[in-house]
Parts: C-alpha cells; sequence; structure tokens
C-alpha cells in the first residue's frame, strides 16, 4: 500500500493483467494515474499524441504507457502496447475502483410497499420508488432520485443524485446514469387542432441496454408508440437530447450538446461530435462520423466522417464568406450561362 492508502500495482503486475511489455524497471510500483506535466512519485502516465514527445521527456511520471514507436523516447519505466490510450483507461480503471456501497434502503426513501429491492440494493435518502418497480442486485441509487411505477433497474446500476425515470422504462444491468438525467420525458408530440397545439399522449418506454452511460441533465424521451431504445454499450455525454422513438446503435458514442429528433435511427459504433443536430425520421449507418456542429438534414447511408459547418474566422472574413453563400444560387447561375455560351462557341468553331 502506498503512503494515501491506494492499492499499489508493480509495473509487472499490471502487464500480466493487461499485456504488453515492460522496459526498465518492472518492480516499480504505481498508486495513481496522471497526466505528463502533472505526474509525480508513484504515478504513471501515457503518450498517445506525438505532439507531447516534449512533455515525455520533462516529466517526473514514475512510469509512462507508449506505443512501439516511442518506446525509446524516454529512459522511465515504461510500458509498451498497441494502444496507449486504451491501455491507460484500463490501468486507470485498476486504480480507481468504484466505492464500495453499503446496502439497504435509507429510512428517508419513500418505496411502495408492491417495489421490489433486492437485498444488495442501496436506496439513497428522499428517494422515491414507484409501485411495481424494481431495483436488481448491486445497484445504488442516490439521493433524491425518482423511479416511476413499473420501472425496472438492473444489475450493478449507479443513478447519480437527482435522476428521474419514468413510468415503465427499462434499465438494463451496469447502467450509469448521471444527475439530472432524465430517462422517459414525454417526447415533443403535438398536433394542430382548431387553432391550437394538441398533446399526443406517448405510450412508449425508454429502454436502455446493458453498459449504457448518461450524463448529467441528458433527456431521453419517451415513444410516442414504439419504444426509444439506446441498445448495448452506447455513451451519452452531458446535456444532450434524444427524442421519441430514436433508436441508438450499441456502442456509439455522442459528445454534449448534441441532439436527434424523433424517429431517426443511428447505427452501430458512430461517433458524433458536440453539438451535432440531426433532423427527424432518418437513417444513420453504421460506423458514422459526425464533427461537432454538424447538421444533419437527410440519410447517411454508408460509414464515412461528415461535417458541415463553418470554422470559426476574424469577422469580418467570416461575413465576406457569408454573403459569398447567400449569393451562390446567382453564381451557379451565371456560371451554367457562361458554359452554354461557351459551348454554343465551340460547336461553331468546330463547325
Amino acid at each position: 500500500m502506498s503512503n494515501s492508502g491506494r492499492s499499489a500495482y508493480r509495473l509487472s503486475d499490471i502487464v500480466h493483467r493487461f499485456g504488453g511489455e515492460v522496459l526498465g524497471d518492472a518492480d516499480v510500483r504505481i498508486t495513481q494515474v496522471a497526466t505528463l506535466e502533472a505526474a509525480g512519485p508513484g504515478e504513471i502516465s501515457f503518450l498517445a499524441n506525438r505532439r507531447y514527445r516534449k512533455q515525455l521527456e520533462q516529466t517526473r511520471a514514475e512510469a509512462v504507457i507508449v506505443a512501439a514507436h516511442d518506446a525509446d523516447a524516454t529512459e522511465r519505466p515504461r510500458i509498451v502496447c498497441d494502444d496507449p490510450y486504451t491501455y491507460f483507461a484500463r490501468v486507470s480503471a485498476l486504480l480507481n475502483p468504484p466505492s464500495a456501497v453499503a446496502p439497504g434502503i435509507h429510512p428517508l426513501a419513500a418505496v411502495q410497499a408492491s417495489a421490489r429491492i433486492a437485498a444488495s440494493a442501496a436506496i439513497g435518502p428522499f428517494v422515491s420508488i414507484g409501485a411495481g418497480a424494481e431495483v436488481g442486485e448491486g445497484s445504488f441509487v442516490e439521493a433524491g432520485c425518482a423511479l416511476g411505477d413499473n420501472v425496472r433497474i438492473g444489475r450493478g446500476c449507479r443513478l447519480y443524485p437527482n435522476v428521474s425515470v419514468y413510468h415503465d422504462c427499462v434499465i438494463g444491468d451496469r447502467v450509469i446514469l448521471h444527475s439530472g438525467a432524465v430517462i422517459g420525458a414525454d417526447g415533443f408530440g403535438i398536433a394542430w387542432d382548431g387553432g391550437r397545439w394538441k398533446k399526443i399522449p406517448q405510450i412508449g418506454r425508454v429502454i436502455l441496454g446493458d453498459d449504457v452511460e448518461v450524463g448529467a441533465n441528458t433527456t431521453i424521451d419517451r415513444g410516442a408508440l414504439d419504444d426509444t431504445v439506446l441498445e448495448e454499450g452506447v455513451k451519452l455525454d452531458n446535456q444532450i437530447q434524444i427524442g421519441h422513438n430514436c433508436r441508438i446503435g450499441a456502442h456509439t458514442a455522442m459528445a454534449g450538446c448534441a441532439g436527434i429528433a424523433g424517429s431517426t435511427r443511428v447505427g452501430r459504433y458512430c461517433r458524433i461530435g458536440g453539438g451535432a443536430i440531426i433532423a427527424g425520421h432518418l437513417e444513420i449507418a453504421d460506423r458514422v462520423e459526425i464533427a461537432g456542429g454538424a447538421a444533419v438534414p437527410k440519410s447517411i447511408l454508408e460509414p464515412g466522417t461528415y461535417s458541415s459547418f463553418l470554422p470559426a474566422a476574424p469577422h469580418r472574413e467570416w461575413l465576406r464568406t457569408a454573403a459569398h453563400i447567400r449569393h451562390l444560387d446567382a453564381l451557379v447561375e451565371r456560371v451554367r450561362t457562361l458554359e452554354t455560351r461557351l459551348a454554343e462557341m465551340e460547336g461553331k468553331k468546330n463547325g
């Protein structure tokens, strides 16, 4: 154990668990992870981007994780592996396991008599759990959460404070819901009726697969008729909006402030950048990457990387660019006219 009380692992222990090769002293003991710039004794860092090689030269880390092509860039004890960033993530998880949860229901929680709470689950203060709801083995529902009637929470889940899960929604195993997340709010279903908007009942559910993570203040709307579904391994950042009847394929990741309108299907293994907006009733193929801030008005049926925004520029330059864009239609017509005239001239010349 280190002075801080953390478990210490030798580099040889880490390699035995995760693979790779140790160069240098394999008995060096590691207690925590850190950046190259901030690391110190007992800490391990990593180099995944060669732009930071200068920091590698100057780091005070006890050891580092590097790729084979950077193995000779430092004399410090190091683990050589194929993907330093992924390897670092594994080491970080090893050194920072979740805190132990004491099972039981807090006396200030309000749990309906027909709810079923596993003996190994933990229910915090001021939690409200509705009739017929279930909380699985080893799950932790923290303070102030609200679970509606007939909600099902799987095994090993963690709901941070003030999460709301509306009635009938289904949460898989090992799901993480961060504070303020709202699962199963009504979708934006309204119809114009005689000069006013009429609400359409939203009778579907939200179903989250195993190992899904939902960021703080993210909202996933319930389906209008069918369910809204996030398949296994989907990762959502903070402040994301998922509209009703959407389906998000397995292992897709979305960065903060992205939004998906209703009834859109996003494929598996997609990556959607922060602030991206995807219109409703679209199909997004598997393995599509959408750049941050992009607007997607139509379906994307082939894998690849897609962008649609103008990068920042000095204001006057941006104004000129915007002015040119506004006149593109006129420019296109002028080019077509010139092409027609040129073709006529060429025809007369050859005739």
